[in-house]
């Protein structure tokens, strides 16, 4: 039976070390009543964590938690690393301030709320941005406090495998000692040959996320998660938005059938897509960007004006100027540090978690890292399933999705049955009168068990973690089809779509 499968695999998992993140971020401190906590690098650190992104705070308060002596260095002067400060929560604070906009101005109107006049406020709603950035930021020094975490704001690098020498933004230098040092730099944005960042005219998200005035044309150079993100906002809110990508499609990564959907709704919302295109150069020297385009394959070249060029085409590990080389850390090609099971270099003691190793550059992976890694430092055992880290993009409708895309089940030659669910069938969908996007679920055809899950639809990003908690157990699509979801719920949509896999969905 496959809910007898599921109960031996959750006695299984259960006599791990696993963890419950608790503590929310809501504690805030002042900074003056924290200097206490700032290292004078005169002791040795059971841990010393060299950034203070996703990855490197929730290590430095995981391993403090397992009783050891840690001591975390970040560069920014603020903590939560490019995620909190330049990336995950500001650009989800505009996303939400853009989507608000854009209900009221065509959505309200059909739910009987009249608006005579509907504006953007920039300042205002850049400023909610900044404010919860701010909040969240001062909460994770409060929990540095509450878990007895010091804290250096400065540049760390490598004088030997056990010291990091730290230049602080007060302008001093510290040596901070420890048994363990865990790299947890992150990433920073991937340049393109012949396209200088401004900042202004051309920007990365960081840009992207404070301009000044709304372009009336912005170009997107990537159609991956971020910048379809980036211009989903400045869509929303007036800008002409178009999307030049060298590849043939857009987010790669995704499911293809789910793709093609995808990219019909963000067309349908206005957004322009040049496929196929490569970006030959750029020129600003008018008040404007000239962009020189041609086909990937060569060809023709045409010429695309801007207000805003946002360079979206990817991240690239942060490891130079650390002293790994000093000490004879190996990396790849890519400039990833590599790390064996147990997040470890090839030197001892130095360990490596985030971005800067193999594996999706996603957050919440940074944190399964942070964890794991120290528990491993602790004597205990830890572990990250990379085969099941979700993904989400947060345009609307959401694209979420975790294990296998159909196309590389086909490449692995696995027998499988595909069910599907529309939203236009789900009874809660229809109410709101938010009824795009569908439910699809891949299972093995002889066991049944889930492959992969992927789901378009407003807030997929908080559904599909019932996929990924069934698939940690290794649950068949009938486990998921034959759990009591309530009604009128968006979720009972993935009860159906799992239904349609083993047997037949009921509202369609």
């Amino acid at each position: 039976m496959a809910m007898a499968s599921i109960a031996r695999r959750k006695s299984t998992l259960l006599s791990r070390n696993l963890y419950n993140s608790s503590d929310s971020l809501r504690y805030t401190l002042s900074l003056s009543s924290f200097s206490r906590y700032f290292s004078t690098g005169s002791d040795e650190n059971d841990v010393v964590v060299i950034g203070g992104g996703p990855g490197g705070y929730v290590a430095a308060i995981k391993a403090a938690q397992l009783g050891l002596k840690t001591t975390c260095i970040e560069k920014r002067g603020t903590l939560g690393g490019t995620c909190l400060n330049v990336g995950c929560i500001p650009s989800k604070a505009l996303l939400h301030s853009s989507h608000m906009y854009h209900e009221a101005k065509h959505a309200f109107a059909a739910h009987g709320v009249k608006c005579s006049s509907v504006e953007v406020d920039l300042p205002a709603m850049m400023g909610q941005k900044d404010k919860a950035v701010s909040n969240l930021t001062r909460g994770i020094e409060g929990l540095f406090k509450k878990n007895k975490v010091t804290y250096v704001k400065g540049y760390g690098k490598f004088v030997s495998p056990s010291e990091v020498s730290v230049d602080t933004i007060e302008g001093g230098n510290t040596v901070v000692k420890g048994k363990h040092i865990i790299v947890a730099t992150g990433s920073d944005v991937k340049s393109l040959p012949g396209v200088t960042i401004d900042e202004t005219k051309i920007v990365s998200s960081t840009g992207a996320l404070a301009l000044k005035e709304i372009p009336k044309r912005l170009v997107v150079i990537g159609a991956g998660y971020i910048g379809l993100e980036m211009g989903s906002v400045w869509g929303r809110i007036g800008s002409e938005v178009i999307v030049v990508e060298f590849a043939s499609d857009i987010v790669p990564t995704m499911d293809g059938e789910i793709r093609k959907q995808f990219q019909r709704s963000l067309e349908k919302q206005g957004m322009k897509f040049k496929l196929k295109t490569k970006v030959v150069s750029v020129d600003t020297s008018g008040d404007g960007v000239k962009l020189t385009l041609e086909p990937a394959a060569g060809g023709e070249q045409t010429i695309l004006e801007a207000d805003v060029v946002l360079v979206s085409a990817g991240r690239t590990p942060f490891t130079s100027g650390l002293g790994l080389e000093k000490i004879g850390v190996e990396m790849d090609k890519a400039g990833r540090i590599l790390v064996d099971e147990r997040f470890t270099t090839n030197v001892p003691g130095v360990h490596a978690i985030g971005d800067v190793i193999p594996g999706p550059m996603l957050a919440h992976k940074a944190e399964e890292d942070g964890v794991a890694c120290v528990e491993f430092i602790a004597g205990k055992e830890g572990h990250v399933d990379y085969d099941l880290v979700p993904g989400v993009v947060y345009t609307h409708p959401e694209v979420a999705s975790v294990g296998k895309t159909e196309e590389q089940v086909k490449t692995l030659g696995v027998e499988y049955r595909v069910g599907k669910f529309p939203f236009m069938a789900n009874s809660r969908a229809k109410a709101i009168d938010n009824a795009e996007g569908l439910v699809k679920i891949l299972a093995e055809k002889e066991s049944d068990k889930i492959l992969g899950v992927h789901i378009m639809s407003p807030n997929a990003g908080e559904l599909i973690h019932e996929a990924v908690l069934a698939m940690h157990y290794g649950a068949s699509s009938e486990d998921i089809a034959r759990t009591c979801h309530a009604h009128p719920t968006m979720s009972e949509a993935l009860k159906e779509a799992a239904m349609a896999t083993y047997d037949k969905p009921i509202h369609i």
